[in-house]
């Protein structure tokens, strides 16, 4: 009996040792947090909101900087563990041979919908008759033969060359600039100040759509898809991630986002704050998304995760 008594005692202290251990929720692997970002601010924003969480999580997000492309090769080759911007149905042709493949893992529920993605004007040019895809061919004097896009590798980029390659709605004899977000709005703010032709990408969410009178063009669905290219946004990750670390896994799956919340956060960001300043701000006034994000959510040690965060943003 005393034998026996021993044993037991033996083991309970042993599994004392060890109960901090089995609270964690995943290898030390998954501490570090790798997202892309592909140099839009409301992808800035929602990798803003989620690292600015995972932080107070007690893991260590990091971001790099990357095109559509690189970032899909990086999720394939298991060097980037999130991507929060996979636009659908914009990026669908181009994520879509890697999930075939099973080299990409896209969440079932999208972090966010209500989403557009397609051409653009100034109202003042929508006023003067460029209201849809086919008027574009007419102003094409006007327009100094120029669509404006953003970065080199954007599906959107990818969208207009396509049109004009295979001369859809005639647009053959058009350029299409490529530069980046900032680039491209800094070019329509300079055409809006002397009332210039532009045709531009947009998008919402994005504060441009409440700094600048804008309309988007009708007659583009074929290209963009319905309804002014209305996307939903879903997080892609690896395959096997989930399994391998199911905590920020969880996190993922429950951040839902709205234009309202990702208009203010890109918003500050275009002021010049940083993604994670904004998003901090943000969150310090809108506390209560926590609740769900962080439902069944544990710290990286295993503790409960909303008093955590809560903590950690001073709240």
């Amino acid at each position: 009996m005393k034998l026996k008594l021993a044993i037991l005692g033996l083991a309970s202290t042993v599994l004392s040792l060890y109960a901090p251990l089995a609270g964690a929720q995943e290898a030390a692997s998954c501490k570090t947090v790798r997202f892309a970002d592909v140099g839009w601010s409301d992808i800035a924003a929602t990798t803003g909101l989620a690292s600015v969480v995972l932080e107070g999580l007690g893991y260590k997000p990091t971001v790099t900087i990357a095109s559509v492309p690189i970032t899909f090769a990086g999720i394939k080759s298991k060097q980037i563990d999130a991507f929060l911007g996979y636009w659908n149905p914009s990026m669908t042709p181009m994520i879509e041979p890697f999930v075939k493949a099973g080299q990409i893992k896209v969440l079932e529920q999208p972090n966010l919908v209500g989403a557009k993605y397609t051409l653009a004007v100034p109202e003042y040019l929508y006023d003067k008759g460029l209201k849809t895809f086919t008027d574009i061919a007419k102003f094409q004097k006007e327009l100094d033969g120029k669509l404006y896009g953003i970065e080199p590798g954007n599906d959107g980029n990818v969208l207009i060359q396509g049109m004009i390659t295979k001369n859809e709605f005639g647009l053959k004899g058009f350029k299409m600039v490529e530069s980046s977000e900032a680039g491209m709005l800094a070019e329509v703010q300079r055409a809006g100040r002397s009332s210039k032709p532009i045709v531009f990408l947009g998008w919402e969410p994005h504060p441009m759509n409440v700094q600048m009178k804008m309309r988007y063009l009708e007659g583009g669905d074929a290209v963009f898809g319905p309804n002014f290219g209305e996307a939903k946004v879903f997080t892609a990750v690896p395959p096997g991630y989930e399994a391998r670390c199911p905590n920020v896994a969880a996190l993922l799956k429950n951040l839902q986002f709205n234009t309202a919340i990702e208009n203010a956060v890109m918003l500050a960001i275009l002021d010049k704050a940083k993604p994670n300043q904004a998003a901090r701000a943000y969150l310090k006034k809108n506390p209560a998304l926590l609740d769900a994000w962080l439902k069944g959510v544990k710290t990286f040690s295993g503790n409960e995760g909303l008093p955590a965060v809560t903590a950690a943003l001073k709240l």
